[in-house]
């Protein structure tokens, strides 16, 4: 790939952990912002570096298409990896099957980064190599996802993403069907700069018509409502304004309710959307908590029609009220559920897929080093009991085989079975952050160096497997 003034060729040489940049100038001016070992062929100077930080910024410089932007309202993907490795089989899928949709390939939660002991900039710079080996020279987003603190917020923009999901769901309470006058009072009314009777008389002349939707928020749903979802509100604008005040740059914002116990109903969407509104808020993509079960690395569990029908009104009060984007938080494997998506938003819609690209590293290393999945399974089965509690999966242990009962030809079964590819998604911090003896982390080193003899197979198995949840969402399947 050639530098914006043309001067500068840029090439990944080797693959998965055996990776350096090569770096070919005119003369050795060309060479001045990044590190490496300098030489001199035919065409010119040439560099050749590692991996670091200092090269991708000068890489993001040099390019500025691999600088991460807003993707506003257009409809968007973001691709989890939790290895580092997967963005070139990501742009693979993006380029086959993803037309129209924009990509985010620097995509992880701030929960995970810390379980990997993984810092947003090296999630960002990740992305950013694996885009220029894979050759995408269009634009893309980074997201710093689930972020629950102001501190959280500050190392993703230190490390210059541009999408910030907003994750009150710690504040969102767990209320009774009637709710009392008392419980009324004691909500946060000088923090929401805002009053009981004020409220109740904004909302009574409240309508809100879109696309064959009618909402009027009834004083019952406004009370619970307002009781379920007040402290979220007052913690998610103070979370904004912080974002907003320290940001030096054009970003984008996401709320995301999804991790929460009951669904959100239209009239909490309403209560919401027209809260944050009123305190200064704009945001491009909402995910609501969804009826059904969008559980990690399976399919949707639930009635789809019911869930069409829900979506169908969560979208229209998205365009109405915004608009902003529906976005599907555990999109991972929602099969049954992607056309229902594109029909119900129109195409407004973000995608969040995550550790489905590790479940497909997983698959191939049950097919190519037997032993070692034999490990990480028994360590994610070890560890599942602790792992599941940030986590929305329901498998259960008693349904998955001991390893040892298996043959090596049925173990790619337990990455594609539902509970144990459950175990699986949720046990990977165990897994990564295992250490041997000498204080390595072997299982991690294991499944790296496994990938990069194997690079080409993970590019392929990610090109089919994220390109089956692209296709759905591009212009052309239209």
């Amino acid at each position: 790939m050639r530098s914006e003034s043309g001067v500068l060729e840029l090439t990944i040489l080797g693959r998965g952990d055996n990776r350096r940049l090569r770096v070919l100038a005119p003369d050795a001016s060309g060479l001045g912002d990044f590190e490496g070992v300098p030489g001199s062929v035919a065409e010119g100077m040439v560099l050749e570096g590692p991996l670091s930080a200092v090269n991708a910024r000068a890489l993001r410089a040099n390019i500025p298409s691999l600088q991460p932007q807003p993707l506003g309202l257009a409809t968007s993907a973001g691709l989890g990896d939790r290895l580092g490795l997967a963005t070139p089989g990501h742009v693979r899928a993006f380029r086959r099957y993803g037309a129209g949709i924009l990509p985010v390939f620097a995509q992880q939660s701030i929960r995970e980064m810390d379980r990997l002991d993984r810092t947003p900039q090296q999630v960002l710079d990740d992305a950013t190599f694996g885009c220029l080996q894979g050759g995408w020279d269009g634009p893309v987003g980074a997201d710093a996802d689930h972020l629950k603190s102001t501190e959280e917020i500050d190392r993703c923009l230190a490390a210059g993403f541009t999408s910030f999901t907003l994750d009150p769901g710690e504040h969102v309470r767990a209320v009774p069907a009637v709710v009392s006058t008392d419980l009324l009072a004691g909500l946060q009314w000088a923090a929401l700069e805002d009053d009981a009777d004020s409220m109740s008389r904004r909302y009574a002349g409240l309508v809100v018509e879109a696309e064959g939707t009618v909402i009027r928020v009834a004083e019952d749903d406004l009370r619970r409502a307002a009781a379920k979802y007040a402290d979220a509100v007052v913690y998610t604008v103070s979370m904004y304004r912080h974002l907003m005040a320290c940001a030096r740059y054009p970003v984008d914002v996401e709320v995301s309710v999804d991790e929460t116990d009951e669904p959100t109903t239209l009239a909490e969407h309403v209560y919401l959307a027209t809260e944050m509104k009123r305190l200064g808020m704009t945001w491009v993509s909402f995910a609501p908590r969804y009826v059904g079960g969008f559980e990690k690395g399976i399919e949707y569990i639930g009635d789809t029609t019911v869930f069409f029908d829900s979506l169908v009104a969560h979208a229209n009060i998205a365009r109405a009220m915004g608009p902003y984007k529906i976005s599907l938080h555990s999109g991972s494997d929602k099969f049954s559920i992607y056309d229902q998506a594109v029909a119900a938003t129109g195409r407004l819609v973000h995608l969040k897929t995550s550790g489905t690209s590790y479940l497909q590293a997983l698959g191939v290393a049950a097919i190519h080093d037997p032993a070692l999945f034999r490990a990480i399974y028994d360590v994610s089965r070890d560890a599942y009991r602790g792992a599941r509690a940030s986590y929305q999966v329901s498998a259960q242990l008693d349904r998955t085989p001991a390893a040892e009962n298996l043959t090596d030809e049925q173990l790619p079964a337990l990455v594609t079975n539902s509970d144990s590819r459950q175990v699986l998604h949720v046990g990977y911090g165990a897994v990564l952050t295992q250490h041997d003896e000498g204080g390595a982390r072997w299982m991690s080193d294991a499944l790296r160096s496994l990938l990069s003899t194997h690079a080409e197979e993970y590019e392929s198995v990610l090109e089919s497997h994220l390109g089956r949840h692209l296709r759905p969402f591009a212009e052309l399947s239209r």
